[in-house]
């Protein structure tokens, strides 16, 4: 059974979980070929805290494009930020990969 996740925001979920453990192996792996960094550290991150999906566009298990719109609070150094991003997301061999996001205001 392929545990993948099945849908663009399943990823973004499961992608955010492995920013907030600092497994940068998930997060490369769910990064498309097309964009993914040759290499990635996550020891500096911040302490992730909680995830909002605020939008989803497609990105269902019919379709081959998604887009995710989230916010995600976060501490760093004592102070807390918030990440807001659309992150666009494609199926490529029946597996949904990030492809990038934009920061939003």
């Amino acid at each position: 059974m392929d545990d993948w996740p099945q849908t663009a925001e399943a990823l973004m979920r499961s992608r955010f979980a492995a920013f907030k453990v600092g497994d940068a192996e998930w997060v490369r792996a769910t990064w498309h070929e097309s964009t993914r960094p040759t290499d990635l550290d996550l020891t500096d991150n911040p302490t992730w805290r909680g995830l909002q999906i605020i939008d989803v566009v497609d990105g269902g298990p019919e379709d081959d494009t998604g887009i995710v719109e989230f916010r995600a609070t976060y501490l760093d150094s004592g102070a807390i930020g918030v990440l807001h991003e659309r992150s666009r997301f494609i199926k490529d061999g029946g597996r949904w990969f990030y492809i990038d996001g934009q920061i939003e205001p």
